[in-house]
């Protein structure tokens, strides 16, 4: 039965979203040198030139092109700019290495008439096809929405790593504080639920089946593991994490747009591989995915909520995320935000690390607007990160949401907490 065109969109809502995303993207692009643009300050990633061309062309090629049938604006910019990379190795992204990319003018000519036509389709074209698999509830229109904002996560680590004087400086308020220790949580055994109900207006294909996990009894602490903390694994020998400076005998934090001295309240980001070995030499272990959900989304009630704090959409006063600032802030700054368990800093201030590796859910299907999106990474290295980070859409702040990185890659914001049996 074919749906019929347009049925359930709201399409002011949709425009809306899409022009925020390319504002936002706008800006972001902005902050990075006009000199900087060919840079790789990234070796895993492409340079920015990349970036600028990709956000659009992929908007294009998924809605207009592939779901919708209309014919290529430039063949030669759309394959060159139609997907990322994320190699292994530096030396697997030097066979990514390119000197003949666009000029900015090509690019940005280019974009301009991607975003032309891609805003045109959501005004008026046949958005939702229910016999049509790249329009099953609007699939590919939701996919192109909730794609850019990813990238600026990306682009913001990648931003990160420019050197200052090849960057704008955003000025922040930084604030830390001396916090209560992290005491262990009892979360009693119960059900966790994860992923994605069937109906649901869209979910990346990572997040479906919907199923029930039993999960056994276990401690979590309430914060994450802070700077603070993470010194006292240091002095005992354990490795600096990679957003750390060491000057004239001191530790500092290199953040997004200055160096600061550490800021001992803060959530560590580091590797999973390093997180692994923190919770080894702390005699503790990370959480499953499941575990998570268990403790975020769980309840006394045994009830499970859509967000920690409740029912309530995220707003500022739950935690760290929709760009409110770039950098994080002390684990306890978002009381409000805490889970029905009272466990803390949950969404927002960084990803959270599990001990899970990304892998498809029982009946699994891949997305039919972006088939890749997710089966390229079940490869065993790869791990789940749930929660957000500073810089996470707030679109994005979702129960069944899955992000996934490299264990061994330290680019990320991404922090973790520690449990026991």
């Amino acid at each position: 039965m074919t749906t019929v065109v347009g049925a359930g969109l709201d399409r002011s809502r949709m425009l809306d979203w899409y022009r925020r995303n390319r504002a936002r993207s706008a800006r972001l692009f902005e902050l990075v040198a006009p000199e900087a643009f060919d840079c790789r300050p990234i070796p895993l990633r492409h340079p920015f030139i990349f970036y600028e061309g990709h956000l659009p062309a992929f908007s294009y090629l998924t809605l207009n092109e592939r779901a919708l049938g209309e014919p290529p604006l430039d063949a030669r910019l759309e394959r060159l700019f139609e997907r990322g990379i994320d190699p292994a190795s530096p030396a697997a992204a030097a066979e990514h290495t390119r000197n003949d990319w666009p000029t900015r003018s090509a690019v940005r000519a280019f974009a301009d008439a991607c975003d032309v036509r891609v805003l045109d389709a959501l005004a008026h074209a046949p958005l939702r096809d229910d016999a049509q698999p790249r329009m099953w509830h609007a699939q590919s229109a939701w996919t192109i929405l909730e794609h850019e904002p990813m990238h600026h996560e990306t682009l913001t680590y990648i931003i990160h790593q420019l050197e200052p004087a090849q960057k704008r400086r955003v000025e922040q308020d930084h604030r830390d504080a001396a916090i209560a220790p992290s005491a262990p949580i009892a979360i009693p055994a119960g059900v966790a639920t994860l992923g994605a109900d069937d109906d649901a207006p869209f979910g990346w294909d990572n997040e479906f089946e919907r199923h029930e996990v039993a999960v056994p009894a276990f401690a979590i602490e309430r914060y994450p593991v802070t700077n603070a903390d993470w010194q006292r694994f240091v002095a005992a020998g354990g490795p600096p994490p990679p957003f750390w400076i060491e000057r004239d005998g001191a530790w500092r934090l290199r953040g997004a747009f200055e160096e600061l001295p550490l800021p001992g309240s803060w959530p560590v980001y580091v590797s999973h591989q390093q997180a692994t070995a923190y919770a080894r030499w702390a005699g503790r272990r990370l959480p499953s995915e499941s575990e998570y959900h268990r403790a975020a989304f769980g309840s006394p009630a045994n009830l499970e909520r859509p967000f920690p704090w409740g029912d309530r959409p995220p707003g500022p006063e739950h935690g760290n995320f929709d760009f409110q600032r770039f950098d994080p802030e002390p684990v306890d700054a978002h009381p409000a935000g805490q889970s029905a368990w009272g466990v803390a800093d949950l969404i927002g201030n960084g990803w959270e690390w599990t001990a899970t590796p990304f892998a498809p859910f029982p009946g699994f299907t891949p997305m039919a607007s972006y088939p890749q999106y997710s089966a390229d990474f079940f490869d065993g290295r790869h791990y789940v990160m749930k929660g957000a980070s500073p810089v996470t859409a707030v679109e994005l702040i979702r129960r069944s949401f899955r992000n996934w990185f490299y264990d061994d890659y330290p680019f990320m914001y991404a922090k973790f907490r520690l449990v026991s049996s």
